[in-house]
């Protein structure tokens, strides 16, 4: 079975570009419309993908970018690993690689362009945690009063715990339907921190 799969952030977007060209030659065309930050398993036509493997039905994958698999490149190199392993042809159109060849057999090229693509995530992430590292440091030494904890005594409010970052994504999350587990994927975080976003925001709901 070959399918073709496309993934747009929003309902308002058109994945009229990535289909190009898959009027024939294909089992099912397959289109998700939600935000790349979730996982390829999680999506609801990715699940479909999933179930299709688990089932031995699935032979070829067809994208239209390599940026489709993942959240972001380590990510993606991760599915990209996997596929291979389970014995999933990928078939990318950009850039124009794939992991296996039409007799099954890794395609060299492509193995090494995805290990150029490992070795920048790589270098991309050690700068990244070199920067926040640093950015700790000066702050650290600049304004040593943000890294010294809540007073002892003191209580957090529910409007300032609500108020954070965090707290704001999970609660658009809750709003669109995503589960506590699909969240805790998603954003990084603990069950309980969820759990906690829900009760206070119900319980100042309450006082309103």
């Amino acid at each position: 079975m070959k399918v073709f799969y496309s993934r747009v952030s929003t309902k308002e977007q058109s994945d009229a570009r990535q289909l190009k060209d898959t009027e024939v030659g294909f089992d099912y065309i397959l289109s998700d419309k939600c935000s790349g930050s979730m996982p390829l398993w999680d999506r609801p036509r990715g699940k479909q993908i999933k179930e299709l493997i688990d089932e031995s039905k699935l032979k070829e994958l067809h994208i239209h970018s390599i940026d489709r698999l993942g959240r972001n490149t380590i990510d993606v190199l991760s599915r990209w690993k996997e596929l291979t392993d389970m014995g999933i042809r990928v078939v990318c159109r950009n850039p124009n690689i794939q992991n296996l060849d039409e007799k099954g057999e890794v395609d060299r090229f492509s193995e090494m362009m995805v290990s150029i693509l490992s070795m920048m995530s790589k270098f991309e992430k050690d700068m990244i945690d070199m920067r926040r590292k640093e950015g700790i440091e000066r702050t650290k030494q600049l304004e040593p009063w943000k890294y010294s904890g809540r007073k002892i005594g003191t209580k957090e409010t529910h409007e300032s715990f609500l108020n954070k970052t965090k707290s704001k994504e999970i609660l658009k999350d809750l709003n669109n339907g995503y589960g506590v587990r699909e969240i805790s994927r998603m954003r990084n975080c603990s069950n309980s921190t969820i759990y906690k976003v829900i009760k206070m925001n119900e319980q100042l709901n309450q006082t309103v």
